[in-house]
């Protein structure tokens, strides 16, 4: 048995469907929810912006079904990178998959920054490289600590954001319409702000550049994906937490932001703080902004907590298809690739440093590639679906075999990668989001020079260990 089936097999299959669902969950609701969805109701309308949370949905599901049938087919850690580099290309693999780690391991710096400038509030006299510390030291723990602790404490943070958003919705629904008294004796909205304001008030170019945003807001969700390695029974965990992130996203996202613009005139929304405060505050609700304080403090350590193990578990992906150094793919007796782990905090901890020492160069290149990553990782998802099912009808597979697949092949994965091209195309036209694109294109081109001209070498020398795996996938999807 090769070292490479060894090292795949020492990861611990200890997730349940509620931990994938949470996972997915925590990645994608997040501050750019928590504080983004009023600029998409200033920029867009009320209307507006629930069409944009609308298409952003349905280019998630499209996405997650072409990921389910992966993930299922070939459950292995490491998820989109893997069949990017078995039926794209192992330079398309490379490059992805760097850039994807990179990604996270620079928005989990992030996360700690402004969890810590969130901690001020409380507790103004305090450094924030303290709290950076603390949150730092607690998510390496629990990540260090096995993977169903990791799988745990994202259910918990997720939980507290799905109760605090279902909750939002009760009460703030319930002020919209009337049943319950607004502070100051102001008179319930219900729906006058939909058709006061006009359908598309600052025209199609405001929707479209703000569908950008939205689509972003939904990544996250393929963490499902790289998960897959360490679920029980993927075949049928999967598909399940595929459909339930689906549907629950949507639900949440969608009719919390048909509450927020119901009660804040788009003019005021997003200029000066969340619009959940805001909400909360017209209400009379005590201590709203303490209240939001906290679920956005645990929004952050939640998507810190999912994206440390995306991170780690992509740069074991990487170790294990030879891209990347073999010790960052050996797992300890608890199932963590401690090595991974160590190296992607240490990136986290000096993507945090260059925020300080380099904030208006390094670190705005960093947080432009971070944008960037996931959706490059969702057209990689989409291009590689078609490319499976090529190869496996080509290798004797038979579709109806398949225990999840895409229905109406091929028409659903084609949509879905053009939707994601043109959502990274569309970043070209808002020139906050330009330099992702100018930095993203010179790490792509840089990955690929690196693999043609070192890592391609070592896998030449390999040829007969690599044949070997390609049998042992084709045993896999042929299973």
């Amino acid at each position: 048995m090769s070292s490479r089936e060894n090292q795949t097999h020492e990861l611990k299959r200890s997730m349940k469907a509620r931990h994938l669902f949470m996972i997915s969950l925590g990645g994608c609701i997040g501050t750019g929810f928590f504080l983004g969805s009023g600029y998409t109701i200033h920029e867009a309308g009320p209307t507006g912006a629930i069409l944009s949370y609308l298409v952003g949905g349905l280019i998630m599901y499209l996405t997650m079904l072409c990921l389910g049938e992966l993930s299922v087919a070939m459950p292995v850690s490491g998820s989109f990178q893997t069949y990017t580099t078995r039926f794209i290309g192992p330079a398309t693999g490379f490059s992805i998959g760097w850039l994807y780690w990179l990604g996270w391991a620079v928005t989990v710096a992030l996360e700690f920054l402004a969890a810590g400038q969130l901690m001020q509030r409380w507790f103004p006299d305090s450094p924030v490289w303290m709290w950076c510390a603390i949150f730092a030291s607690l998510l390496f723990l629990l990540n260090a600590l096995s993977t169903k602790a990791f799988a745990e404490a994202e259910f918990l943070f997720s939980s507290i954001k799905v109760i605090a958003i279902i909750m939002f919705i009760a009460v703030g629904g319930a002020a919209m319409f009337g049943f319950i008294d607004m502070k100051g004796g102001q008179e319930a909205p219900f729906l006058s702000r939909f058709y006061e304001e006009g359908l598309f008030p600052n025209g199609i170019t405001a929707l479209l550049i703000t569908m950008i945003t939205v689509n972003f807001s939904f990544q996250g969700t393929e963490l499902i994906g790289i998960a897959a390695g360490e679920s029980e029974n993927p075949d049928k965990t999967i598909p399940k937490s595929i459909r339930q992130t689906v549907w629950r996203t949507l639900f949440f996202f969608v009719l919390s932001v048909f509450v927020l613009a119901g009660m804040i005139p788009m003019e005021k929304a997003g200029v000066v703080e969340s619009p959940f405060v805001v909400v909360l505050d017209s209400i009379g609700i005590p201590y709203a902004a303490d209240i939001m304080n906290f679920v956005i403090l645990t929004a952050l350590l939640s998507v810190a907590n999912s994206g440390l193990y995306a991170a780690t578990r992509m740069l074991y992906s990487l170790s294990v298809e030879k891209m990347a150094s073999p010790a960052l793919g050996k797992i300890n007796k608890r199932g963590v690739p401690m090595n991974a782990l160590l190296i992607t905090m240490a990136i986290a901890g000096l993507s945090l440093l260059s925020s300080v020492a380099a904030a208006e160069t390094v670190f705005v290149w960093l947080l432009s590639l971070a944008g960037l990553g996931a959706q490059i990782g969702w057209i990689a998802i989409t291009a590689s679906l078609l490319a499976f099912r090529r190869a496996y009808i080509r290798q004797g597979g038979k579709v109806e075999d398949l225990k999840f697949k895409v229905p109406l092949y091929p028409v659903l994965p084609i949509i879905a990668l053009l939707a994601n091209c043109i959502v990274m195309a569309s970043l070209a036209f808002d020139p906050a989001q330009r330099t992702a694109l100018y930095c993203g294109g010179a790490f792509f081109i840089g990955c690929y020079i690196v693999y043609h001209f070192k890592i391609k070498k070592n896998q030449t020398a390999n040829v007969t260990e690599q044949e070997v795996h390609l049998q042992l996938d084709k045993k896999i999807m042929l299973k």
